[in-house]
């Protein structure tokens, strides 16, 4: 992922930008192995992060990479967050909405939307809309392998306005990046 994907340039970007208001508490969804949350705990040592992900096995390398980090390590759904409402200041999602099929896409903004106190922020990297026809042409790897169903919105440049249909305002794109894979995206909401 990190000769394909700008993982340095883009995770040191978004972490960035989600710490840069110094939230208290953050909420980084679909975590994988860990990598997004080990960052912002090294970025936001004072704040409480708490790690979501399905994957029982991914969460296990996640508590093996943290080395002692104070992550709250959960296994949920991004549809279903064990958490309260407004109970977090700021949420990332790294690589996560295309996954998803259209409806559990939404319903995980939702989510998102449901534990994000007024005033936080959101803050995502995903696929986007190709730059150009090269761009487009690296994409279709991508769509193969996820399916062109779950990664139709994101090719056709939808996903900020299905943010908003989640309950977010404000959104905004901070950041593009060309990749092997296609045009990754940096979005933020409040």
């Amino acid at each position: 992922m990190a000769a394909t994907m700008r993982e340095g340039t883009f995770r040191a970007a978004l972490v960035r930008d989600a710490v840069a208001a110094g939230p208290l508490t953050i909420l980084d969804v679909g975590c994988g192995t860990g990598s997004q949350s080990v960052a912002l705990a090294d970025a936001a040592p004072h704040a409480q992060i708490t790690a979501v992900d399905g994957d029982p096995d991914a969460l296990a390398r996640a508590r093996a990479r943290s080395a002692g980090r104070p992550i709250a390590w959960t296994q949920a759904l991004a549809q279903d967050l064990p958490l309260e409402d407004d109970a977090m200041d700021c949420i990332t999602a790294s690589l996560l909405l295309h996954h998803l099929s259209p409806p559990t896409r939404l319903l995980a903004l939702r989510e998102m939307r449901r534990v994000l106190r007024p005033g936080g922020r959101l803050h995502i990297a995903d696929w986007g809309r190709p730059q150009d026809p090269a761009m487009h042409l690296a994409f279709l790897a991508i769509r193969a392998l996820d399916g062109r169903q779950n990664t139709a919105d994101h090719a056709a440049g939808r996903i900020p306005q299905i943010i908003r249909d989640a309950g977010f305002t404000d959104v905004r794109s901070t950041g593009r990046l060309r990749t092997v894979l296609g045009t990754l995206e940096l979005l933020e909401a409040s």
